[in-house]
């Protein structure tokens, strides 16, 4: 009897300690679809390992971060993004038959994905960081409209070692500040998300000159900055 009690006491614990983390991290979630972040997991990373250059990042609002910059992300990263409910299940799929068939594992994270894990998580591969990303992907759906995700992402999103956000990334390297950018300037940023600790956006490899005009394809394909005009909400 007192063994019972005491595994129904253990599960009564762990449940309202589940559900008490649930809890805070909607809260949170709620708070920062009004309040901007004012730093992320990667950025306080970064400044913990005490790395060269210092961090670079400066937060603005959606409506100064030029639309091209919208349009060559969702481009480049996640062209289902208006239609999933932050997890793409069929490009989830197409990864695990890929690496099946002997391909490399490939993320295939949703700019929703990504944003949860910029956020709040750490990088790596691990089962369990994705199970957590996806979670927070879908809470984040819950919560935030679509603007807002975009608005969140382009403002942590890595561009460079300390880099981060799109005004920054703007002003460090075209040297004019993220509401004017170009479609090209724009393809050229998202063309390191990938991996911006290595890939360069002002010496680009063969690699990163295939990607700009890959997206630069894609964004004419997805009718060009008419795209974002069909489901902004």
């Amino acid at each position: 009897m007192a063994r019972k009690s005491l595994l129904r006491k253990t599960l009564t614990w762990l449940v309202s300690a589940c559900l008490a983390v649930v809890l805070l991290v909607l809260g949170v979630l709620v708070l920062f679809r009004f309040v901007d972040p004012p730093t992320s997991a990667f950025m306080l990373a970064y400044q913990w390992g005490d790395h060269d250059p210092p961090l670079q990042q400066e937060w603005v609002d959606g409506e100064k971060i030029s639309p091209w910059m919208s349009l060559a992300v969702i481009a480049s990263e996640d062209q289902r993004f208006p239609q999933h409910w932050g997890v793409d299940l069929d490009a989830i799929r197409q990864a695990v038959s890929d690496y099946r068939a002997g391909d490399g594992l490939r993320g295939a994270s949703t700019i929703t994905q990504q944003t949860a894990k910029n956020l709040f998580l750490w990088s790596g591969r691990s089962f369990v960081r994705k199970a957590l990303e996806a979670a927070l992907a879908l809470g984040i759906e819950l919560v935030w409209s679509k603007q807002r995700i975009l608005e969140v992402y382009l403002n942590i999103a890595e561009f460079g070692p300390g880099i981060y956000g799109a005004e920054a990334a703007s002003r460090h390297y075209f040297g004019i500040p993220a509401s004017q950018l170009s479609a090209y300037q724009s393809a050229r940023l998202a063309a390191v998300l990938p991996n911006p600790n290595v890939l360069s956006v002002v010496r680009p490899s063969p690699y990163v000159v295939g990607r700009v005009n890959w997206i630069r394809g894609q964004m004419r394909q997805l009718s060009g900055l008419a795209y974002l005009q069909d489901w902004a909400r």
